[in-house]
């Protein structure tokens, strides 16, 4: 008889949890981060936002004792252990990260920056602040992906050679009309969410290839159904894909998460974006082979959801990686002496250089058909990481002139996250 596996669903708390002080007061704060923290028992000791009503409000939902009247009173009144918890358009995170003390805690809200540029700029900030940083991917902590890894990492599905992530949903985007201004807003304050997860699972892909469309019906926002297909060789197959306009009722709605593995498979019903705003349930279902049995699902009751369950494990993994009950902080910008860090999911130099090599490779063997955010990627992380070589001339010297000409005629509006911007709401 097959022994019954443990199924994990909360993410490890800390020993002695720190304040919190809130940077943006938003719907994401109201809706997942207090509520997140209240029921795991932390506390927050402050808020800042540029709506001083909206921060009162907050306040007084929340108990939170102190509201401050500008990011300087912030960086000098904040408790001097408090992690801050920004929350911000991420156009925004520079300006907030700037005026932040020297070598404290930040857990930052997705996307890291909207562009390569924001997000480099947003990496140089916290290194030469010697800034404790993570991005806050909360999905990883939902509790039925924790409970997917505790499956995974006892081997009950066997070698995982299949993720795939589907939503067909329908989502009012008219609540969040600043994403109207954001080049790729389904990819940076949505998917990257699923990047985010993709990575956590399997590690880096060789690349990923990417299209995000508009919808007839929303055609003032730059995208809003992406499919990607992450390069991870010839046998291991990851694709997440979503169509947020899907407005003909609940009945064809799909959110869900699947894991394939040699031995068995999961499935994750993710509610929370079915029937939004409302929602519906979330189902966590799994199915072992076993030889002389018909394969048979198996659900697992739930004990939370993405919102605002997942908001505690993002925040206690910065906690516990600062009292050091843990080793490792998996969306880590900087370490804490502000050098890059070497672990799982942050900026990784080391891991992203074998991808860009192989990228490059790919571009030079068929150079003319390379769009040119294709090309300017790849030079620019060669040498940023100082890891050029003599063949690298042969992409420098190439003449791009016509190369934007080229790249509307053959991918359109094609864009590709590569890995140098993993920690890239209105989730």
């Amino acid at each position: 008889m097959m022994t019954e596996p443990q199924i994990i669903q909360k993410a490890r708390l800390p020993h002695s949890p720190r304040p919190i002080v809130s940077i943006g007061a938003g719907g994401i704060v109201r809706d997942a981060h207090y509520p997140a923290y209240r029921k795991a028992g932390f506390t927050v000791a402050g808020l800042f936002d540029l709506d001083q009503d909206r921060a009162q409000q907050m306040a007084t939902e929340f108990n939170v004792p102190i509201v401050y009247r500008s990011l300087a009173e912030v960086a000098t009144q904040a408790p001097a252990d408090a992690i801050f918890d920004v929350a911000v358009p991420a156009s925004a995170i520079p300006t907030v990260l700037s005026q932040l003390p020297d070598g404290r805690a930040v857990l930052i809200q997705k996307p890291m920056g909207e562009n390569l540029a924001q997000a480099r700029t947003i990496r140089a900030l916290c290194h030469e602040k010697k800034l404790t940083a993570a991005i806050n991917f909360q999905l990883r902590y939902a509790p039925f992906v924790l409970a997917a890894r505790s499956l995974i990492d006892q081997g009950v599905i066997g070698k995982v050679h299949d993720l795939e992530v589907r939503a067909t949903v329908y989502t009012p985007w008219h609540l969040w009309s600043f994403l109207e201004k954001v080049a790729k807003p389904e990819i940076f304050y949505h998917s990257i969410h699923y990047i985010d997860l993709v990575r956590a699972f399997l590690g880096e892909p060789d690349g990923i290839y990417c299209k995000s469309v508009k919808h007839p019906k929303a055609m003032q926002m730059d995208g809003t159904r992406t499919n990607m297909i992450f390069d991870y060789g010839d046998v291991l197959r990851a694709n997440v894909e979503t169509n947020h306009h899907h407005e003909y009722g609940l009945r064809h709605q799909e959110s869900y998460i699947k894991w394939e593995g040699d031995q068995g498979a999961i499935k994750v019903t993710m509610g929370l974006l079915m029937n939004y705003p409302q929602g519906e349930p979330d189902l966590f279902e799994y199915c072992l082979l076993q030889t002389g049995k018909a394969p048979e699902w198996q659900a697992v009751a739930l004990d939370g959801s993405w919102f605002p369950d997942a908001m505690i494990g993002s925040m206690a993994s910065v906690m516990c990686y600062l009292e050091g009950s843990s080793a490792v902080l998996p969306t880590l910008i900087l370490s804490r002496n502000g050098s890059l860090p070497v672990g799982e999911g942050g900026v990784d130099r080391p891991k992203s250089l074998p991808i860009a090599k192989a990228l490059k490779t790919r571009a030079e063997r068929d150079f003319d058909h390379a769009p040119l955010w294709f090309k300017d990627y790849i030079m620019k992380e060669l040498l940023e990481l100082d890891h050029s070589s003599p063949g690298d001339k042969s992409i420098n010297d190439h003449d791009n002139s016509n190369d934007q000409e080229q790249m509307n005629k053959r991918t359109g509006d094609m864009e590709d996250d590569k890995t140098e911007n993993p920690q890239n709401e209105e989730n």
